[in-house]
């Protein structure tokens, strides 16, 4: 074999790499603390081959819309209104705190770190339920348009680029918080201890242009759809769900979701409520441990700021 067959055959090879990791899905999660697994982690970046790129509950961990880690953003998602998943507060700076209690000291509310967002990236904003209407007018006012404010109910999909988000149910609350209405309503609900009704929470089923189709749980409990409407219609090949227990499925009801209903070939963990990591080393005897050791499948912890690579079939390709 001469030199110039040899040059060919190395390029032939980086090229078919270079192709395999374009037609990946990149997942980047967006925690406290930098290589971690934190207390109040939520927010993932998704981005599919095709560029488009798509932020889930941004909550309180990603640092207002400067954040240097979010780049461009197409879209965003929201589950439900709790402040951690739409964000009341954030980090005035990288690993401010500590991640059993990380410092969120800028507010964002009235707006929410979500509308604020939204309004910078001129991104959509995809929700179910009634939220629409009043995050319409929180955009308006926060200098956006109204139109960036996209409906997607159960059965409905939406597509951003070479993405279709369609939304699935959740088993949850979903109410809002006194503390980003106007000040006589917002003290009204307060005096009376109640929060305003913007209709049921929910998950996402995202499908991107390789194949990989992933499931959002949001915050929920064991709920049937996770076998009729998830695995069964969508056909998710990759997870996301919550672990935490309390408010949302333990780590052995979770386990139960995606061994006997969601059946993906890997799942991220979500949602723990606890600083599961140290060094970016799974921390014994927490509970995303105890999910770990009870699922079937490759669990993947989300380290902040560490992308990870998923084919078409829902594996994970690279940096897991």
């Amino acid at each position: 074999m001469n030199r110039w067959t040899l040059l060919l055959s190395s390029l032939a090879l980086a090229l078919a790499a270079q192709s395999a990791t374009a037609a990946n899905v990149k997942i980047t999660p967006l925690g406290s603390h930098d290589g971690e697994f934190c207390l109040l982690d939520r927010a993932l970046i998704f981005e599919d081959p095709d560029g488009t790129r798509i932020l889930y509950d941004a909550g309180r961990t990603v640092r207002g819309a400067d954040d240097p880690r979010l780049g461009r953003i197409d879209a965003v998602l929201l589950s439900h209104v709790h402040h951690d998943h739409l964000g009341d507060v954030h980090q005035a700076a990288a690993n401010a705190g500590t991640c059993a209690k990380p410092d969120f000291s800028v507010r964002d509310t009235p707006n929410s770190n979500t509308v604020n967002i939204v309004v910078a990236k001129k991104a959509k904003l995809l929700l179910g339920g009634e939220m629409p209407p009043f995050f319409a007018r929180r955009i308006k006012a926060a200098g956006g348009d109204p139109g960036q404010v996209a409906l997607v109910r159960f059965g409905g999909s939406y597509q951003v680029g070479g993405v279709t988000v369609s939304s699935v149910p959740a088993v949850h609350s979903n109410g809002l918080d006194p503390a980003y209405l106007d000040k006589e309503h917002g003290e009204a609900l307060a005096a009376n201890g109640l929060t305003a009704y913007v209709g049921p929470p929910g998950g996402y089923v995202l499908r991107f242009s390789n194949g990989t189709v992933a499931y959002l749980s949001g915050d929920t409990g064991i709920t049937a759809e996770q076998d009729l409407v998830v695995r069964r219609h969508y056909g998710a090949n990759l997870a996301v769900i919550n672990i935490g227990g309390t408010f949302t499925t333990g780590p052995v009801e979770a386990a139960y979701v995606i061994n006997d209903l969601v059946k993906p070939n890997s799942v991220i963990a979500s949602h723990a409520n606890e600083p599961a990591t140290k060094g970016g080393k799974l921390i014994a005897g927490t509970r995303t441990e105890t999910f770990r050791k009870a699922v079937k499948v490759p669990v993947y912890i989300p380290l902040s700021g560490q992308t990870m690579e998923f084919d078409g079939t829902g594996n994970c390709a690279a940096g897991c």
